[in-house]
């Protein structure tokens, strides 16, 4: 099998991963390059002291999705045929992925931020006690489960299970 070296990369995870390491050369003279950041399967890997995957590009997905869906619905729709279509067809954006990474609170709270972000611009607040009652109105919570409660359905034994509460499965 031969190794495309256009697409391949190293990545280094662990308590060394600041350490330099030495080129990776073929038989044939090609080296595989060393990198802080890797993408696989859309999943962006970052080189860390731990397994850690970069949750930017999914925020920037999620923003760019939504931006265009009320760009075309603008307020002519109401509030809940809104938050319907972002839910359906923006909210995989921000969770591709991560159930393959471990999150922290940090991350959590971060992806919490973005949805507040949109509800903030649908409402035209800037209110934290209104976007809770309105993400509470129209069941569009974030929940943040332990791993104890989805460890059948993780694929990594620290994976933080993000759960989105719809009106089916509340």
């Amino acid at each position: 099998m031969a190794i495309n070296f256009s697409k391949s990369a190293c990545l280094r995870i662990g308590q060394r991963c600041d350490a330099v390491c030495g080129n990776i050369v073929s038989i044939s003279g090609q080296t595989i390059p060393w990198v802080t950041k890797l993408v696989n399967l859309g999943i962006h890997i970052m080189k860390s002291r731990s397994f850690k995957c970069s949750l930017d590009t999914a925020k920037r997905s999620f923003y760019r999705a939504a931006n265009a869906s009320f760009c075309k619905i603008g307020r002519r729709a109401s509030e809940d045929v809104t938050l319907e279509v972002t839910r359906t067809k923006c909210l995989h954006a921000l969770l591709y992925g991560l159930e393959a990474c471990p999150l922290h609170v940090s991350d959590c709270n971060s992806l919490d931020f973005v949805v507040n972000r949109f509800f903030v611009k649908l409402y035209k607040t800037n209110s934290m006690e209104i976007v809770s009652y309105c993400r509470t109105i129209f069941q569009f919570q974030l929940l943040i489960a332990l791993k104890s409660d989805c460890a059948d359905r993780s694929l990594l034994s620290n994976t933080v299970c993000l759960t989105i509460c719809t009106a089916n499965n509340v």
